[in-house]
């Protein structure tokens, strides 16, 4: 298959997928934490950031979406949003406007939220995801599959694999998603092998899916 897009086009691609779908099943995450941290569980949003190897602390359900949306740490939405945005800049002409124009709204809809002195409610995270999902729709029209996004693609899956391995989902899915992510870098090198996909140890498989990425994708 012939791919007429620069390594950086590719890269910048493949990265923006994984920021878009970082963002949707990091929102999914929060909201539920939300709702536990009113209801049932102060904690819940801490446990939840355990998982990102982060160590988060508020003093309340709305502390806690200000934190994890405009905190000081690898995991808040804000930096995935300015990055999704920087990489859609980058790979402009390959993209649906549709989706070009929603990136740059969601870039937005953050900053504006950022430099806010009312405090974040769930609102924000309602519009954002609504805003991420038009996105994939905008895509899924007529470009979804096209060569030139296999790399857009490639980084959806690569981040809901990462997420499912993280928060120990069913294997059956995740095996079926890294059998998605073989079949795109089959389709980009056809020398591309395969390794085995073994569940038993999830911590090594996650090392496997980026050694995977590794060969293709330049940080």
């Amino acid at each position: 298959m012939n791919h007429l897009i620069t390594a950086n086009v590719a890269t910048n691609l493949y990265w923006l997928g994984r920021y878009l779908e970082r963002m949707v099943v990091t929102l999914d995450e929060i909201l539920v934490a939300y709702d536990k941290i009113i209801d049932v569980d102060k904690n819940a949003g801490k446990e939840l950031y355990k998982k990102f190897d982060i160590e988060l602390e508020y003093t309340d359900a709305i502390d806690f979406l200000q934190k994890a949306i405009f905190g000081e740490h690898s995991a808040n939405l804000l930096s995935a949003v300015q990055n999704a945005r920087e990489s859609a800049i980058i790979s402009r002409n390959h993209l649906h406007n549709n989706a070009f124009g929603e990136t740059i709204e969601l870039h937005a809809l953050f900053q504006s939220a950022s430099n806010s002195p009312v405090l974040v409610d769930y609102k924000l995270l309602d519009t954002a995801h609504s805003l991420i999902r038009e996105i994939w729709g905008s895509v899924s029209k007529r470009e979804y599959r096209s060569g030139r996004l296999l790399f857009f693609r490639l980084g959806k899956l690569v981040e809901e694999a990462d997420y499912r391995i993280r928060f120990n989902l069913p294997d059956d899915m995740t095996v079926s998603v890294i059998k998605d992510i073989d079949h795109i870098l089959k389709s980009l090198n056809e020398d591309y092998i395969p390794e085995e996909i073994d569940t038993t140890d999830m911590v090594k498989l996650l090392n496997q899916v980026n050694e995977r990425i590794d060969k293709v994708i330049v940080d």
